[in-house]
Parts: structure tokens; C-alpha cells; sequence
């Protein structure tokens, strides 16, 4: 029985490229039962996205040779991987930052230093959005299919 009390798990990237900032993170989900990927650079960040698909990206803003707000477009532009969804963190206040990492198409952001329990509380959401949103996306597809059955005669019955 799915009720909102059912922890909502999923595999996560932490895209920073400071060690310290992404073991914090790591240990503040620790107790969350999901599965932890690393990545310490923004094109690391893309190719790690590309690999392991994962359920949700924790992006920091700031990393060399590609930013946050790069990697964010890049994703977003991709079919493969524009809806997984993004978490911004950001030790940037300033409202330009937010509404760059808006614009870069970012789903959701947070400003350091982190607090662990709104860390928590958004990664559950959006991991729940994206386990609608695949639900919904794999409905559809099971009815295309399903239709197109219908419309098309299959391969034996049109011999």
C-alpha cells in the first residue's frame, strides 16, 4: 500500500566539485535508503546523467569546466534526460542566481550551507514527481501501444 509515509527512494547524483560538500550531502541522505553517485566536475556531471540515468541531480552551481547552470540547459535540451529533475544548490543569495538557475530550466534549488531536514524534504518531492511523471509517461506509452495493435494488423495476420 503506497501511503505518504513510504520512503521515497531513488538514485542520486551529487554533481560538486568540493569533496567536503559532497560527503555532507551524502551523509544528511545517508538514512534515506537511496543510492549515492558522485560527480566532481560539470562534464563529469553530463556523462555520469547520461550513464547511470539517475532519478535526480543534486547540482552544485559553481564547478569548473562546466557551471551548474551549463550542465542544467544541457540536460534540459536533451530528450534523454531533460526530465530528470534538478536540484540547484547554490551558496549564492542574490535573486539573478535564482532566476538564471530558473531559466537554465532547474526544478527546484537550495542555498548553502544546506540544512539537512529541507535537503530531506525537497529531495523526497521531487523524487516523487519523477516516480508520477515516469508512471504517467509509462501509461501512455503502454496505451500507444496498445492502440497501435489495434490500427496496425501485426506481422502474422498480415502475411
Amino acid at each position: 500500500m503506497h501511503d505518504h509515509m513510504t520512503p521515497v527512494t531513488g538514485r542520486i547524483l551529487i554533481a560538486d566539485d568540493n569533496q567536503p560538500n559532497r560527503e555532507l550531502l551524502d551523509a544528511y541522505l545517508a538514512d534515506e535508503g537511496h543510492e549515492i553517485l558522485m560527480a566532481a566536475d560539470g562534464e563529469e556531471t553530463l556523462r555520469k546523467v547520461r550513464e547511470e540515468d539517475p532519478d535526480l541531480v543534486l547540482l552544485d552551481i559553481m564547478m569548473p569546466r562546466l557551471s551548474g547552470y551549463e550542465v542544467c540547459q544541457s540536460m534540459k535540451q536533451d530528450e534523454q534526460t531533460r526530465k530528470i529533475p534538478v536540484l540547484m544548490v547554490t551558496a549564492l543569495r542574490e535573486m539573478g542566481d535564482i532566476e538564471k538557475a530558473v531559466a537554465a530550466g532547474a526544478d527546484d534549488f537550495l542555498t548553502k550551507p544546506v540544512h539537512r531536514l529541507e535537503l530531506q524534504t525537497r529531495v523526497r518531492s521531487l523524487l516523487r514527481v519523477r516516480h508520477l511523471t515516469n508512471e504517467r509517461d509509462r501509461l501512455l506509452a503502454y496505451l500507444q501501444e496498445v492502440e497501435q495493435g489495434f490500427a496496425q494488423p501485426t506481422s502474422a495476420t498480415a502475411k
